[in-house]
């Protein structure tokens, strides 16, 4: 099992590092320009297609090193990558309402995955898990898309939760989890390069519905045989435990100024933030990474904990990104007044 999780990586990060300046040279002839504005970090005019890259390292490695029975569900998966990646890459050029991506695209490849077979085992009740997957992956690709705001936070925080995946896909012997996950890896890699700042090239919303979807879809295919069915579900939810917060933070916070949380882009995110209280958007970007290693560490760690010591440290947990929500409402950051896109 290990040569296609190996193969997989290095011909993602491989594809994808070579493709990205590619997509860097097209960008501009093809209209995909990001251009500086009140709501954005950025300084100077920015391709806009490294989404495309990624998605080519990602397919070209998947569908090379998948095996056996796990091609008819990758087919699925890659279907959604690929509405997804289309959608946003037509948002990008202000052809479609964004709204659309939200209300539509997503739920749509959500559907796509129940309709393949694939979904979240939570519950004793097939209903309530494809319901609680339709919530998830349409969630988890909504905020990715929304965290995509600072240069290398998007790709990076997605490497570390896929190198995390590929972890734990190799301990549950998962051969359809592992090498899309190792895909999924190598291809955020390959990218990052370009867009560590300072960044040379975006990923477009493109780029992060397509990794925001994989990841939602990895976490949902996730079987932890070591870790106790009452708990194993925490494991995806830690892995991915930063975007989470993210869009928490700033969907509460948006709410509480009556604002639309997925219609009202600022900079009122955790970077953002974190940024504002001295750290740079370099320092804000590596100190999430840096959340998210510890909370994947912790994720390998309860799926080997008793139940009640595992719900036990969920809900410290979640008390403490309550009391960081609290904090870092109050700290200073740039507050958009109304609504709009």
């Amino acid at each position: 099992m290990t040569s296609p999780i190996v193969f997989a990586f290095a011909s993602a990060l491989l594809i994808t590092f070579a493709l990205t300046p590619v997509a860097r040279r097209l960008a501009a002839p093809l209209g995909f320009v990001d251009r500086p504005g009140p709501r954005k970090v950025h300084l100077t005019a920015t391709p806009l297609m490294g989404g495309a890259a990624i998605y080519v390292g990602t397919v070209l490695a998947t569908v090379a090193f998948s095996q056996g029975a796990a091609r008819g569900q990758i087919l699925a998966i890659l279907t959604g990558t690929t509405l997804l990646l289309v959608v946003g890459m037509l948002d990008d050029k202000k052809i479609l309402h964004s709204q659309l991506k939200l209300m539509g695209a997503m739920p749509l490849a959500a559907v796509i995955l129940l309709a393949n077979g694939i979904y979240a085992s939570v519950f004793p009740w097939s209903l309530a898990d494809y319901a609680v997957t339709l919530i998830w992956v349409v969630g988890l690709t909504a905020s990715f898309n929304i965290l995509d705001h600072m240069d290398g936070l998007c790709a990076g925080l997605a490497a570390i939760a896929s190198a995390f995946f590929v972890v734990f896909a190799v301990l549950g012997g998962q051969y359809l989890v592992a090498p899309l996950a190792a895909a999924v890896l190598g291809a955020s890699l390959g990218f990052l390069r370009w867009n560590f700042k300072p960044a040379k090239i975006f990923m477009g919303d493109g780029g992060a519905l397509l990794l925001g979807f994989l990841l939602a879809t990895l976490g949902a295919k996730l079987r932890v045989p070591a870790a106790p069915p009452e708990t194993s579900w925490m494991i995806p939810v830690l892995v991915l435990a930063v975007p989470i917060f993210d869009t928490t933070l700033v969907t509460i916070s948006r709410l509480r100024r009556g604002l639309l949380p997925f219609a009202s882009p600022g900079k009122d995110h955790t970077a953002h933030r974190l940024a504002e209280l001295g750290l740079g958007q370099r320092g804000a970007v590596l100190v999430l990474y840096a959340v998210a290693i510890v909370c994947g560490l912790l994720a390998l760690w309860v799926g080997r904990l008793p139940i009640g010591l595992a719900y036990g440290l969920a809900g410290f947990v979640v008390v403490l990104g309550l009391s960081a929500i609290v904090l870092l409402e109050r700290a200073p950051y740039e507050r958009q007044e109304q609504s709009g896109h």
